[in-house]
Parts: structure tokens; C-alpha cells; sequence
């Protein structure tokens, strides 16, 4: 469990502010400087301090344990994975740069990034860092909703008389240990329900702070993809598109009776969401939708007798 540090110091806010310094936490109202400390790392918006759900995100998260663990990785392409048919479990951000992604084959990864450093996972490792972050976040709130070893919502509405600071700044706080303390990043996005916090938490990567508010909720989706919806799949993007909806303003045009009708309980989901609307709690028993195990063979098989047994040991 992480050590326990000592209370920052985190100016509570008695006015309406829109600027939070992201390294000193020092709340503000104007300026592309903190006035306290000179950081550039500030975080503006009209509704900063007025919104409490929120995703984070750690940075390439596996790689980033590899790195801090092993330093001579440092400014390496790291892609955590292996074997000849495998795939990219993670890759660094040095190597996204080549154009490696997670769930990538192993081999496109190497033909574009030759260089890269390749490691087998280490799950303890991983499963040990998690264990300190969400400690991190218990003494933020107890609402939290992790959704892998490397990402959690968390929703602190009500929790600015505990902390005598917005969620905002806990926020900011909560990503400054996790660098100070475990050598690790995230990226944080703020905003009114889960389905935005998602979104905006892949804004701005590594190290981000994104906030998505009420009143610009409408304008920021209309011209995007649907491919942010969280859960639409290649399978579902391809039957939006055959139904003409590739933007949010492509779905506001749909009636939300015709939406259900055309795509049944996710054409509901559909019409809120282009509206931005989102009322799913932050669930520490989040129920599990499904349940999977699988396995790379190092050659084709097509024997039905093994690929039998293969199958009744997975499932």
C-alpha cells in the first residue's frame, strides 16, 4: 500500500475560478501561468470546479511500470508482448510514434518499429502498481469503478467539504503522486457523466487534464465520430455506416423510436449518448458483461479433434 503523505496545501475555492495549476494546485482565475509557482501546466474552464465525475487513465501503462523499473529503457521503444504470433499487449509511446498499437501482431509491430525493445508481460508487477494507485484513489472517494489494472472512474461530487478542495484539484493531486511517488503518469478527463469523462481522458495523451462541460456538451460532439462511443465495435461501426450515422449529428437526425426499432436497445443508448446524455452511476460492483480466455498457437491448426480439446480446457 502507498506510503501516506502529509496534506497539501490546496486553496479552497470561495468564488467561481476556471484555472488550476496542474504541479503546484493552485487555483486561480486568469493566465496562461500559475502566479504561485510559473508552471505552464494549467488547466482552464468555465466549469472546472463544478464537476465531479471523472476517468484516469494511466500512460502506456504497462510499459511505463517496465521503464520505471528497469531505467537504462528510458527513450526506448518498449512494446510489451511477444512471440511470433502474439500481439501488443502495450507499446510506449515512443513506439506509437512508429505507428505500433496495442492488439497489434507482432510481426506489423516489428516491421515498423525494428528497434523496439520487446518484453513479456509481468503481471504481478502491474497487479502491484494498480494495488498503490487505488489506494491513492480510496482517499479521494469511495466511489470507484476500475475498469482494468490501469483505468477507473472515480466520482467525487460532495467530496469538496472533505478535502476543503473541487475534485478538480484532488485530481491534479491524485496524478502528482502517482508520478512522485510510484513513477508512473495518467491522464485525467473531467466532466458530467461517464460516457464524457471517458472521452475526454483520450484528449489529451500522456499526462493530459480534459474537460468536457454541460453547456459545450452539444457542440463538442456534433461533428465527431461515432467511434467514441465506448463499446461500438468494428461490427457496430460497420452497421452505423450502413445506416448513413458516422458523425453525432448523423444520429440526432434519427427519431428515437426509428433508432430502437433499426438497432434495438443500443439505438436507445444511441439517442442519449448524442445527446450527451449519461445517467449510469460510478459502480464499485460493476457487473461483468462477459467472460473470455483465449490462446495464440505458434502454427495454424485445423485438426477438429485438437482444436476440440483446446477448446474444452479454455472453456
Amino acid at each position: 500500500m502507498a506510503a501516506r503523505v502529509a496534506p497539501e496545501r490546496v486553496a479552497f475555492y470561495a468564488a467561481p475560478m476556471s484555472a488550476l495549476c496542474r504541479d503546484c494546485l493552485e487555483t486561480f482565475e486568469a493566465g496562461t501561468r500559475c502566479p504561485a509557482c510559473g508552471s505552464p501546466r494549467v488547466v482552464r474552464h468555465p466549469e472546472l470546479f463544478e464537476l465531479g465525475i471523472a476517468h484516469m487513465d494511466c500512460d502506456a501503462f504497462y510499459a511505463s511500470v517496465e521503464k520505471r523499473d528497469d531505467p537504462s529503457l528510458e527513450g526506448k521503444p518498449v512494446i510489451i508482448g511477444g512471440g511470433r504470433r502474439g500481439v501488443v499487449s502495450t507499446a510506449c509511446y515512443v513506439a506509437r510514434i512508429r505507428g505500433v498499437r496495442s492488439a497489434m501482431p507482432m510481426f506489423k509491430a516489428l516491421q515498423l518499429c525494428p528497434d523496439a525493445v520487446v518484453l513479456k508481460p509481468r503481471m504481478q508487477a502491474y497487479a502491484e502498481a494498480s494495488r498503490a494507485i487505488r489506494a491513492m484513489m480510496e482517499e479521494l472517494t469511495p466511489a470507484i469503478e476500475p475498469l482494468s489494472l490501469d483505468e477507473a472512474f472515480l466520482d467525487l461530487r460532495g467530496t469538496e467539504r472533505v478535502h476543503r478542495a473541487p475534485p478538480a484539484a484532488m485530481l491534479a493531486r491524485l496524478v502528482r503522486r502517482m508520478r512522485d511517488e510510484l513513477g508512473l503518469t495518467g491522464s485525467v478527463g473531467l466532466s458530467h457523466n461517464k460516457f464524457l469523462a471517458k472521452v475526454a481522458s483520450d484528449l489529451d495523451k500522456p499526462r493530459g487534464f480534459s474537460v468536457i462541460g454541460r453547456a459545450e456538451t452539444a457542440d463538442f460532439l456534433r461533428d465527431r465520430p461515432v467511434r467514441l462511443i465506448w463499446g461500438v465495435g468494428a461490427a457496430g461501426q460497420a452497421a452505423l455506416e450502413a445506416a448513413g450515422i458516422r458523425t453525432f449529428a448523423d444520429l440526432l437526425r434519427w427519431e428515437r423510436r426509428d433508432l430502437h426499432a433499426r438497432f434495438g436497445s443500443l439505438g436507445e443508448r444511441l439517442w442519449h449518448l448524442a445527446r450527451g446524455e449519461d445517467t449510469r452511476p460510478v459502480s464499485r460492483d460493476r457487473a461483468e458483461k462477459s467472460i473470455s480466455n483465449e490462446s495464440t498457437f505458434a502454427e495454424d491448426i485445423a485438426d477438429p479433434e485438437l482444436l476440440d480439446g483446446h477448446l474444452w480446457r479454455m472453456a
